[in-house]
């Protein structure tokens, strides 16, 4: 599932992803099983409360790499269609 993250609009990151769920354009959250919990329990707690699927990837790395960047990545999602996209 994380290889949708490759072809979507998405988001990466905290804040980013906070925004685009409060603006209801978020279809799909991911979280890294070793991100820590303190940033990922209020996103998934907002996406459960908005109807989001919550997709857990194995680590911060895999996610970074699924998104396409260098770097671990704790947080991201994909947006829904007309979503401004950022990476």
């Amino acid at each position: 599932m994380l290889n949708e993250l490759g072809n979507k609009a998405k988001v990466v990151g905290v804040k980013q992803v906070r925004r685009a769920l409060a603006g209801g354009q978020v279809r799909r959250l991911y979280l890294a099983n070793d991100a820590d919990p303190q940033l990922t329990r209020p996103l998934e707690r907002q996406a459960q409360e908005k109807g989001v699927e919550v997709v857990w990837s194995e680590s911060m790395k895999a996610l970074g790499r699924a998104c396409g960047i260098a770097v671990g990545a704790a947080v991201a999602a994909t947006t829904k269609s007309g979503a401004e996209p950022c990476a």
